[in-house]
């Protein structure tokens, strides 16, 4: 299985250098444990195409976040991912929308939508958050001392 973490931005870089050197920092944690690529995309249009059902061999399997979707733990992330490649997804795609939100057309793409929290979060410090918590569901699923349950 391959990740893809996406998310839309106007410009390639963000204002604050901070958030794109952690974006590195987890990506390469990642890649220890799994195949991943995380980059922006100008639009949701852009990422619509990305998933788009007909242009792929594979199916690639949408996640949005969004304040609406499901919350969980670290420990049912871990074990959500896991039923992913258990399932034989190709590429789970993980994006974060724009500052008003996904579309209803995006919504409907989605094969599923997850929360962070019910707390509103600048979408660049979003971006860090995930990929720390795939980080971190990769060393729950691998038992790695990095999470310690808690």
């Amino acid at each position: 299985m391959k990740i893809r973490v996406v998310w839309i931005a106007a410009k390639s870089k963000s204002k604050e250098p901070a958030y794109d050197s952690l974006t590195r920092e987890y990506v390469a944690r990642i890649s220890i444990f799994q195949l991943i690529d995380a980059s922006p995309v100008p639009s949701e249009t852009a990422l619509l195409k990305l998933v788009d059902r007909k242009a792929q061999r594979t199916v690639p399997f949408l996640a949005l976040l969004d304040g609406r979707g499901k919350q969980m733990t670290s420990e049912e992330f871990a074990q959500w991912i896991e039923s992913q490649q258990s399932a034989d997804v190709q590429q789970l795609v993980f994006a974060i929308g724009p500052a008003d939100g996904f579309s209803d057309a995006a919504r409907r793409t989605a094969s599923a939508s997850i929360s962070l929290g019910k707390m509103t979060l600048p979408h660049e410090l979003a971006r860090v958050v995930l990929l720390e918590q795939i980080y971190r569901a990769f060393t729950i699923i691998r038992k790695h001392p990095y999470h310690c349950g808690h």
